[in-house]
């Protein structure tokens, strides 16, 4: 039968390792103790904070058990992911508790980028990073948050190559995936990453084929991870590497904005749109490859339904959330692919204005530059129709009508 053309095609060696299944299940354990000890090992350290994270951590593991279909680099995999998150959330607590001054640093007013996948969300992050007055979240941070940046060492400290490193073995397995989603340890990086401390993060949902745990998590209150990507950004700006405000980025945004305004009741949010329909091909091809490197048991239309079926959810609860918070209109700005693609520092522009935010000549410059250099296409194309993994748009379309109207995107859609 005939490769997907979304599925990686695994180096040789990775084969060979996924060939020998036993060894994996006997060797590579998902047991919690297991786990929780050896990042106290690692670390040195024994206090993981308060034990909540507990739930999201054991229905993460039973899913992967159940669900996921590992193949031996699968459960390498897994367990390289959640041990650096335990490692994390055992530093991050050792250090606030010997600097209890990091909870009072202020996040004044934040930026929040939310909106589908693939609706413009990265380029649009990647823009306003240009400006030296939005205090982005990094990719090697994120990953590595302790200790906190220093602004002597922030472009040359050592967990900048050692994140590159993680990115460019993922590359070495799916080479196709550059195109796909860029990444790079020095650029701005998903607000997911935090919410893995908590075990409440969708990142888990895109690596595996987690259904249990995706269905857990639908129903979570996320409030501590949002109390817990407070405390890491008070962590990582303690370090003296600063802007006028934090400039964040997260589909996973979507479903949370009244826990989001909980948190930051003062932020500022950038809602980008397109048709959730047009999304699907290309975010399916995404989770494909990730899913791909850890399990041999992905179906791409399987894949294509899950994820039709999930947003159809969020985007419901994202139109409640929009009406809940109608009367603070001034914190929202509504923006669409289509916009942003035809005249992204125009859109910029209108952002700046609308939030009442200064827009030096020389950013502008800037910005323009960094389009100039930066098209959509500098890493190869990526894109996918949705007949390819068995969508039919005209017959799916209704899942989102609701969304569709309530921000005019019938009008406005790309």
């Amino acid at each position: 039968m005939k490769k997907h053309p979304a599925l990686p095609d695994l180096p040789v060696m990775a084969k060979i390792m996924n060939g020998m299944e036993w060894a994996g299940k006997a060797f590579i354990s998902l047991e919690m103790d297991n786990l929780l000890n050896s990042a106290r090992r690692k670390t040195g350290l024994y206090d993981f904070g308060d034990n909540g994270f507990y739930k999201g951590l054991i229905h993460l593991l039973n899913s992967l058990e159940h669900d996921a279909a590992l193949t031996t680099l699968g459960r390498l995999a897994a367990r390289g992911t959640i041990l650096q998150v335990l490692e994390n959330r055992l530093r991050v607590t050792d250090h606030i508790n010997r600097y209890p001054g990091v909870l009072k640093e202020e996040i004044r007013r934040p930026l929040f980028i939310v909106g589908l996948p693939r609706s413009g969300t990265t380029i649009l992050q990647a823009l306003l990073d240009q400006d030296p007055a939005n205090r982005s979240l990094l990719s090697w941070e994120a990953l590595s948050p302790c200790p906190p940046p220093s602004p002597d060492t922030y472009y040359s400290d050592s967990r900048i190559g050692a994140v590159q490193k993680q990115f460019d073995r993922l590359y070495s397995l799916i080479p196709g995936f550059m195109a796909a989603h860029p990444m790079s340890s020095s650029a701005p990086q998903e607000c997911v990453t935090l919410f893995c401390m908590e075990f409440l993060s969708q990142q888990f949902i895109v690596q595996f084929n987690v259904r249990g745990y995706q269905d857990w998590l639908d129903l979570q209150d996320m409030r501590p991870a949002y109390a817990c990507h407070r405390r890491v950004l008070q962590l990582l700006q303690s370090g003296g590497v600063r802007g006028e405000r934090w400039l964040l980025k997260s589909p996973a945004h979507l479903n949370c904005i009244d826990q989001l305004l909980g948190e930051y009741p003062d932020a500022a949010v950038i809602h980008t749109h397109r048709d959730p329909v047009g999304v699907a091909a290309s975010l399916t091809s995404l989770m494909c490859m990730l899913r791909g490197i850890s399990s041999d048991r992905v179906h791409p239309a399987g894949v294509a339904r899950e994820m039709l079926d999930w947003y159809e959810r969020l985007l419901a609860l994202s139109v409640k959330q929009r009406r809940h918070n109608e009367n603070r209109k001034g914190q929202f700005f509504d923006l669409t692919l289509g916009e942003i693609v035809m005249d992204p520092v125009g859109s910029v522009e209108r952002i700046y204005g609308f939030f009442g935010f200064a827009l030096p000549d020389d950013v502008k410059m800037r910005m323009k530059l960094f389009m100039k250099e930066n098209p959509r296409v500098k890493h190869g194309s990526h894109s996918y129709k949705p007949e390819d993994f068995g969508i039919d748009t005209a017959r799916e379309s209704h899942r989102f009508r609701e969304y569709m109207e309530y921000f005019r995107l019938y009008e406005l859609s790309a």
